[in-house]
């Protein structure tokens, strides 16, 4: 076995050794590898260009696409040298060469697939790692076995190496060859949804409520299709899965009405935009603001910063009240009487000057001030005006309008009449206020000795 580990890539290498050709190939190499070097620096610069704009997760992603460019670029530069120089002479050294280029490439675009899997709002997910130690250690343990030429005997050792699981008959390269697949399917498909995923939020055209339900249905998709890509190829039956399948539906329709009422629930709040992130709603005496929709769930923050998960199914059957206006301002209006003996125009015009410059009250529809009606004791004014972003609250705005109402009538002479009444005793009534009373008993408290 030394022998043939030593007469492969390093037997040709030793071989060439201390001959003209060695000298060919390493010129070769270095020319190779410094345009590869200089290849890689333009296309950094302009990915970086375009990746300033976008987000953490991009970038993140990104930064292991920069590192592979060389290694790929010079791949695939001493790959064509070798083929254009391997018909005139020994291509040992580029032969030794292409392992660990090849071989760096894909490490570091594998980690550029994870890291877009497996990386979502500037957060990093702990597999990430387990993931890229995997990826490093399997790509590594390939190239070592390249380079010493052992990889046929090693394919056909796991080959021989047999074992049954129930009726199948499987053999270790078949286990560790479905593993691989299915692995490198599920990446794929979690990355191409969360490509998906990522252009369809950058649409400016689609509901946001739909945005998430398209998402969320089409990395369901990608996982879908690759489960059954990889069964496929590992060489599974996937016409079995149809009898298991209604078996396990009925099952978990029957064990799980809770949580399959939940995940309905959750799909028809999206889309029937019932419910959207940032309405305030009220639900069995909780009063707060959405701040996420999930599949099974809805947080809703309360006034006092706590966050509550709410089943969706309870958001479906329970009474809802939705505080949020799907317009962008509400109409209010405030209410104050003057005396008969005032200007009622000028007090009108006070109104609305006692509206102007008030924050989030709008100049266009106008502030309106009206004359209601002729009250008891003076005249009922109206103010009506129009407030922006009304489901946020109107009670501030309505207070500033009034005290700036009370201060331009204390001013300008505009008397707020008070209520006067006059009682009239008629008859015996009148009489009997009028007469002393008489105690013909002792009072409370007192005794005969007392008197």
């Amino acid at each position: 076995m030394e022998n043939r580990i030593f007469s492969h890539m390093f037997g040709d290498l030793a071989r060439d050794f201390g001959q003209p050709v060695m000298i060919w190939q390493a010129g070769i190499l270095i020319a190779a590898l410094v345009l590869a070097w200089l290849l890689a620096r333009l296309l950094r610069r302009s990915l970086d260009q375009r990746q300033e704009s976008r987000y953490h997760t991009v970038r993140f992603g990104a930064e292991s696409l920069n590192r592979a460019a060389f290694p790929l670029i010079g791949a695939v530069l001493v790959w064509l040298a070798r083929a254009i120089a391997g018909r005139f002479m020994h291509t040992a050294l580029l032969d030794l060469a292409l392992v660990p280029l090849f071989g760096i490439s894909l490490i570091y675009i594998a980690f550029f697939f994870a890291r877009r899997v497996f990386s979502r709002d500037g957060k990093i997910h702990p597999w990430l790692f387990l993931v890229e130690k995997l990826v490093s250690i399997v790509v590594w343990l390939g190239m070592l076995l390249t380079v010493m030429g052992i990889q046929d005997d090693v394919i056909a050792w796991m080959a021989s190496v047999q074992f049954r699981v129930a009726n199948a008959h499987l053999t270790l390269l078949s286990l560790v060859t479905g593993l691989l697949w299915v692995g490198v399917t599920m990446i794929v498909a979690m990355w191409l949804g969360s490509a998906f995923e990522d252009r369809l939020m950058r649409s400016t055209t689609l509901d946001a409520n739909l945005k998430v339900v398209v998402a969320r249905v089409g990395r369901a998709g990608f996982v879908l299709a690759a489960v059954l890509v990889s069964l496929s190829v590992v060489g599974i039956d996937i016409t079995v899965l149809g009898v298991f399948g209604g078996a396990l539906g009925v099952g978990l329709g029957f064990g799980m009405q809770k949580i399959t009422s939940n995940y309905v629930s959750g799909f028809i709040i999206l889309l029937d935009r019932s419910l959207r992130i940032g309405d305030t709603i009220n639900v069995s005496g909780l009063q707060g603001m959405v701040t996420q929709i999930r599949t099974r769930y809805t947080v809703v923050r309360g006034l006092d910063g706590i966050e509550t998960l709410i089943p969706n199914e309870k958001l479906i059957t329970d009474v809802v009240q939705n505080q949020s206006s799907y317009l962008t301002r509400g109409y209010a209006k405030v209410a104050v009487q003057v005396a008969y003996t005032s200007d009622v125009e000028q007090a009108m015009s006070l109104l609305a000057r006692a509206a102007e410059d008030v924050p989030r009250v709008l100049r266009e529809p106008a502030p309106t001030p009206y004359l209601g009606s002729f009250g008891p004791d003076g005249l009922n004014l109206e103010l009506g005006f129009w407030i922006e972003d009304a489901a946020t609250g109107t009670s501030g705005v309505r207070s500033t309008v009034n005290r700036n109402i009370w201060r331009l009538f204390s001013e300008h002479g505009i008397a707020i009449p008070l209520a006067q009444r006059e009682v009239r005793l008629v008859g015996h009534a009148a009489e009997a206020m009028l007469n002393p009373v008489t105690m013909t008993a002792p009072a409370a408290g007192e005794t005969d000795g007392a008197r």
